[in-house]
């Protein structure tokens, strides 16, 4: 079956030795129907909820700057982002460089640089080297931008639920199992049967703590910076 909403939806219907639903009567699906369509979704929005930043709901942005403007609102379907990304695109009709930029707290900006935002004056804008983020889920820039720049960054979204037959999940295809061990949960939770629910959630979970063992942890390679000195006692038994 094909990797989409009525696909995993069927997936569902015949392990409970349901009938299988069709495009055409998809959207028009009611009782255990529409439970299956509800289950897979919830089974959706368990996996992404159980880990803050799956590598499949990584997103890059590019927003357009506007000269003497500090603040600028992040996207709508943002669940956070990376500051650590936040970088200028090197622009030559502009006659700018990439820069990336460096991480400002809010209460220093407002400390030391809040009155750029009040300031009309247009000789402290430049190319801006610092970025903050607003608690009114904006983040702005130090100094206000003097031209049209493009700003670069990335963040973790918040995926939407499916809705018509043909939609794909955000989930690559290959943990499509998880998925349908996770709407098995919720629909045996749906016909009161708890027995196998609490098998199903059991393998729910351990799906998703393969996931994020695939996909999340990583061995980083640390190198030691440390100096090896000779002790004074072992160089002197070295000169004997």
């Amino acid at each position: 079956m094909a990797y989409d909403f009525l696909g995993l939806v069927n997936d569902v219907n015949a392990r409970l030795n349901e009938v299988q639903l069709t495009s055409s009567n998809f959207a028009s699906a009611v009782g255990f129907y529409q439970q299956g369509k509800d289950a897979v979704n919830s089974a959706i929005r368990h996996i992404n909820q159980s880990q803050f930043e799956w590598p499949f709901n990584h997103v890059e942005q590019e927003d357009e700057l506007t000269a003497g403007t500090t603040r600028y609102g992040f996207p709508t379907d943002m669940k956070t982002p990376d500051m650590d990304t936040f970088r200028v695109k090197r622009d030559d009709t502009l006659g700018n460089d990439t820069r990336k930029l460096r991480i400002l707290s809010y209460e220093e900006y407002l400390e030391k640089f809040i009155d750029q935002e009040y300031n009309t004056g247009t000789g402290q804008r430049g190319v801006p080297e610092y970025v903050f983020r607003a608690p009114s889920n904006e983040y702005g820039l130090v100094p206000a931008p003097d031209k049209a720049y493009t700003l670069v960054y990335e963040y973790f979204r918040f995926p939407v639920d499916l809705e018509n037959a043909t939609d794909v999940p955000n989930i690559p295809e290959r943990f499509r199992y998880i998925i349908v061990d996770g709407a098995m949960y919720y629909a045996y939770l749906f016909r009161s049967n708890s027995q196998d629910a609490v098998l199903m959630k059991d393998k729910l979970d351990e799906g998703v703590k393969n996931m994020r063992t695939i996909l999340i942890n990583r061995t980083e390679y640390l190198r030691s910076t440390a100096i090896n000195r000779t002790r004074a006692s072992d160089a002197y038994i070295g000169r004997l």
